[in-house]
């Protein structure tokens, strides 16, 4: 039999979804029961969080980028879990244009494939029993999708949860819980999402006050039995090969930004993964076969990374004779300089010679499909991946050779490229599977 389980989504961002998935992992967790967290989507953030939460480590899971085989081997990981518990990105049926490796990377592709019923978190901010024809035609808009009910979100009073109930009552839709507005437990935020987990000193105690916020207002047991699951999958992660043997890989508030599902299958390859913190100036393993630098937030620590020389010598001289890879943030430590939002630029690696700045702002997201012009990554040169990009940086100067021809979801042709020069190769194209076709 399949583990059972939930996915939690909504109809749009903002709705406190996050909250809401935090606050029943915990509380789940602390009634004894072994909850295995996974987040939709390409998103860095939240799983640290629900890894907080619960305990066990969170994995993404990504229709468009992820084939099928993929998703069930990152889904395995909680085959020894009592319930597992997916938190969903954007509004429910949000995704790609065109279809991926198994679906859009909606939300409602996960529902459908592993059978998880969805609760969906409705903010009943401005509105009452209108609430129930949202909530009526999520249900309705998709047939084959397993709804299991809603949670009320950021109710005012007893009246408005009366009111909004009586509408769910009406269209036939299962309330699990309403919860108070409490502005109070909001997380910080900044320009990437969340601010990550790792920089909360007080996270633990906020996770409890959601906790206690969820065991009084929703209904744990009845969540728990509208947990459901169609696929029991048991193939592993070590399918994925590691990109080398000893991966040197940075790891702090500045390069934070690594795939579980990617560090959990290099390991179970076989290969030794060594964490090192540039922000501490220390220096990657002498002996690792590759270095790689994720994305994170260097714009933030630019100054402390400039006056990192450990580790600027270090990355030098493992350059030299082996590769060194950086994706996002990491690709613009491996440049010439990098510009903060102030204006001011700190010298970086100068391994490339790329130069990003930070005060001219412009956003840049999207799933995104790669043909490697040069081996890169442990990938070969014309190997097809799938990806992800998001940050806010301007490329000011990128004088190397391209590494990649990038496309996005829909086809269209990016510049935005990534360079190469030696062994050393970067790109603002985040991992998340080599390409299925």
């Amino acid at each position: 039999m399949a583990t059972p389980g939930l996915l939690i989504s909504a109809p749009a961002s903002g709705t406190g979804k996050t909250t809401v998935s935090l606050g029943l992992l915990r509380a789940l967790a602390e009634a004894g029961v072994a909850v295995q967290p996974f987040k939709s989507g390409p998103d860095y953030i939240d799983p640290a969080f629900h890894h907080a939460a619960c305990g066990r480590a969170s994995f993404n899971l990504d229709s468009w980028a992820m084939p099928e085989a993929l998703l069930d081997t990152i889904v395995a990981q909680g085959e020894n879990a009592d319930m597992l518990l997916a938190e969903g990105a954007m509004g429910l049926f949000d995704g790609a244009a065109q279809r991926g490796a198994s679906g859009q990377g909606a939300s409602a592709d996960l529902a459908r494939l592993m059978g998880w019923p969805v609760v969906l978190v409705i903010d009943a901010s401005g509105q009452a029993q209108s609430a129930a024809a949202v909530a009526h035609g999520f249900r309705a808009f998709d047939a084959e999708l397993p709804f299991a009910g809603v949670i009320l979100n950021r109710v005012a009073s007893p009246r408005h949860e009366r009111l909004v109930r009586s509408g769910m009552e009406v269209a036939g839709i299962r309330v699990f819980g309403a919860l108070p507005r409490r502005p109070d437990l909001a997380l910080s935020e900044r320009h990437l999402g969340l601010v990550q987990a790792i920089e909360h000193a007080g996270l633990d105690a906020l996770l409890s006050d959601y906790a206690a916020l969820v065991r009084e207002h929703v209904d744990l047991p009845a969540l728990r039995q509208a947990a459901r699951g169609i696929r029991r999958p048991t193939a592993s992660l070590a399918a994925m090969k590691p990109p080398a043997q000893r991966i040197a890989l940075a790891q702090d508030a500045a390069f934070s930004f690594s795939y579980p599902h990617l560090l959990a299958a290099w390991r179970q390859g076989g290969a030794e993964v060594r964490p090192f913190s540039p922000l501490a100036d220390e220096a990657p393993a002498p002996d690792a076969d590759l270095v790689w630098l994720p994305g994170g937030y260097p714009e933030l620590h630019a100054g402390r990374l400039a006056a990192a020389e450990r580790f600027h010598a270090g990355l030098a001289a493992h350059a030299a004779q082996r590769p060194v890879y950086g994706e996002c943030g990491g690709y613009m430590v491996l440049g010439q300089g990098l510009i903060d939002r102030g204006g001011t630029r700190h010298r970086m690696a100068g391994l490339l010679g790329l130069v990003t700045s930070h005060a001219d702002r412009r956003l840049h997201l999207g799933y995104r499909q790669a043909r490697l012009l040069a081996p890169a990554a442990g990938f070969a040169r014309d190997r097809q991946l799938r990806g992800h990009e998001f940050h806010y940086s301007t490329i000011v100067a990128q004088p190397d050779a391209p590494l990649a021809e990038v496309t996005d979801a829909e086809g269209a042709i990016l510049a935005k490229t990534g360079s190469h020069r030696g062994h050393v190769a970067g790109t603002f194209f985040h991992l998340i599977a080599p390409d299925p076709s």
